[in-house]
């Protein structure tokens, strides 16, 4: 994943489904998916594997409109609880929550280190542009 991603999608016509749910839902959410039977903050269901698939879908159809960029599942009950532990707003867990999962739509990861620094940069940038910080 390179830095250009973020870049390549803008302007896009991308469309997110989101989804706010307990954490009873999201646990139920997490085992159908992901056979993990607990409780999570937040899931992502991509629509595509990366920007470059979503550009190839596009390309050469000057007609295009709204592309599904994928799903979000965001416990509040988990939120309010994070928010806690980590003495922030509901607001901005909801919002780091909403904007970590739209990288990973993206194709963004954090399973090696370093995909992990080039995301949290990207969350960073993204949450200091919204003005919401810790």
């Amino acid at each position: 994943m390179s830095d250009e991603t973020l870049d390549r999608a803008a302007g896009l016509p991308l469309y997110i489904g989101v989804s706010l749910v307990s954490k009873n839902e999201i646990k139920d959410i997490n085992r159908d998916f992901r056979d993990i039977d607990k409780v999570t903050d937040v899931l992502s269901f991509p629509q595509f594997e990366s920007i470059d698939e979503i550009l190839a879908e596009i390309e050469g159809d000057e007609a295009f409109v709204d592309i599904p960029l994928g799903d979000v599942v965001i416990c509040l009950d988990q939120a309010e609880r994070q928010s806690e532990e980590y003495g922030t707003s509901v607001r901005r867990e909801v919002t780091y929550l909403f904007v970590h999962s739209i990288l990973h739509l993206l194709g963004y990861d954090h399973m090696e280190e370093d995909e992990k620094s080039l995301m949290r940069a990207h969350e960073e940038k993204i949450m200091t542009a919204l003005d919401i910080v810790r």
